[in-house]
């Protein structure tokens, strides 16, 4: 299987290089808008070859769209329009509900699947790619129902090859809840890094004290702006939602200290504490 990874950063190169690895792919083709990321990625041998969008359409099995949402918007429909019979398109996009609106009417909606492996890092470009990045980690396919079965079996060996488990949501579910396990997370860690930037003036000091604790819950505000803005842009009203609860949360414990409520504060981390029970 001849297959084009649209982007060549850290999911897009994460994948060609397992799918090389696996033999799901004899050769990767590499699209990216930024040559110096195309050439990177051929230095490094995460693609085989680097190619127009064009080219690589007349030449692939499946396409794999691996760019920020909103490129994924703009480019979509005209991949769509230039499928060739059997070709299977995907994106593996943070958000949903747009694309697949976007796409719903189309003549070739069925060569299309929707996918979201919830994995990463906070780095990013081609020399964040890296072996084993979905080992164990879920896949989520949207609106299967409305794939061709045989584009559908094409993600889903390739997801087995993965190493991943499937998990299957509509669209709205998908958005929902990505806002609530991961969505939040990298919002809440802008903040921090903000926070903690603004409040101690000496570099050095950040440096010298930041232990594990402040490092893993900071770790995600390395992430790119160019992934994650479009991310907040199209899940808009979910991610509003959920920063709602979470400033409610955090002003309740503001209130707590202020007041010295000590006992109620402890009672609230405890009741914090079950989160153990589901990530263990």
């Amino acid at each position: 299987m001849i297959v084009t990874i649209i982007g060549t950063g850290l999911i897009g190169g994460s994948l060609a290089i397992t799918l090389k690895e696996k033999g799901v792919a004899e050769r990767i083709i590499g699209v990216d808008q930024n040559q110096e990321h195309l050439q990177r990625a051929l230095d490094l041998n995460i693609i085989d070859e680097g190619a127009t969008l064009e080219e690589a359409m007349l030449r692939s099995d499946l396409v794999v769209l691996a760019i920020p949402v909103d490129a994924v918007l703009q480019a979509l429909p005209g991949i769509m329009d230039k499928a060739r019979p059997g070709q299977v398109i995907m994106d593996v996009g943070s958000t949903k509900e747009k694309i697949l609106q976007l796409v719903a009417g189309h003549p070739h909606r069925g060569r299309f699947v929707a996918a979201h492996p919830m994995a990463g890092t906070e780095y990013s470009g081609p020399d964040a790619a890296v072996r084993n990045l979905f080992v164990h980690k879920t896949m989520v396919l949207c609106d299967v129902k409305n794939s061709d079965e045989d584009a559908l079996e094409v993600v889903e060996n390739m997801v087995d090859q993965l190493q991943m488990r499937t998990v299957y949501m509509n669209a709205e579910e998908h958005d929902l809840h990505t806002a609530y396990v991961s969505h939040i997370s990298h919002i809440t860690s802008f903040a921090l890094a903000l926070t903690v930037l603004k409040k101690e003036k000496e570099s050095g000091r950040i440096f010298e004290l930041a232990s594990g604790g402040f490092e893993s819950t900071v770790r995600l505000a390395k992430s790119s702006p160019d992934m994650w803005v479009p991310i907040f842009k199209h899940n808009r009203n979910n991610v509003l939602d959920v920063l709602e609860e979470h400033i409610n949360q955090l002003q309740q414990m503001k209130t707590l200290l202020e007041t010295e409520d000590y006992d109620t504060f402890y009672k609230l981390i405890q009741k914090s504490n079950k989160i153990r029970k589901i990530l263990k």
